[in-house]
């Protein structure tokens, strides 16, 4: 197996299980927060920046705020700003990570950083938006609304980063290979399509 497998997702659609079981079961690497911890450990900034701008939209007031921080640090040009320093290092440990061989890869623009290579199946995982809720209720104890408010605001980021970093549509059916609905075959049976998607793609 060489398939490099990047998932994006919509909050409560189980992406992140899927696949955190697809790399499992395949038995290669599963990089999600991973990838932060990677990208820190290879660039020498500090961990919690890629919390801070992790899978979230460009700010203006926000960067400025942070970017304070950059003048200390080694080998930082006056043109890079910290958000860009940390943009490009996770996009540096996306490739690396890519690099290893074949693995699942979580958000974070993998299938732009890792665009015209061609081991890579990228997927996007969505499901009913009431699917949803009720996933995220349960799984934080949430009410209802809480949960759908949540939902809205985590997935209107991931869109506003993915968009700007890519130019490419967050969830578009054109900006990825498949989009899979995780409601119609459950979270199992949708591993097993993937499984069956990465078998035809290596023939």
């Amino acid at each position: 197996m060489r398939t490099v497998v990047t998932i994006g997702r919509q909050l409560g659609s189980g992406g992140r299980e899927i696949g955190l079981r697809l790399a499992k079961k395949l038995g290669i690497p599963f990089y999600d927060k991973e990838l932060l911890r990677k990208a820190a450990e290879e660039s020498g900034l500090n961990e919690k920046l890629f919390d801070s701008f992790d899978e979230r939209p460009k700010s203006l007031l926000y960067s400025i705020a942070m970017d304070s921080y950059m003048f200390a640090l080694p080998g930082a040009g006056v043109s890079d700003s910290l958000e860009q320093q940390v943009y490009q290092a996770t996009f540096g440990a996306i490739r690396r990570a890519a690099d290893d061989g074949p693995c699942v890869i979580i958000g974070r623009c993998a299938d732009y950083a890792l665009e015209n290579r061609d081991n890579v199946l990228n997927l996007f995982i969505h499901a009913p938006l009431d699917r949803r809720i009720a996933v995220e209720a349960r799984r934080q104890k949430l009410e209802t609304e809480q949960a759908r408010q949540q939902i809205l605001r985590t997935d209107k980021r991931r869109a506003s980063y993915y968009e700007y970093y890519s130019a490419k549509k967050w969830g578009a059916v054109d900006s990825y290979d498949f989009c899979l609905d995780s409601s119609i075959f459950g979270y199992e049976g949708t591993v097993e399509l993937i499984e069956a998607l990465i078998r035809m793609k290596e023939r």
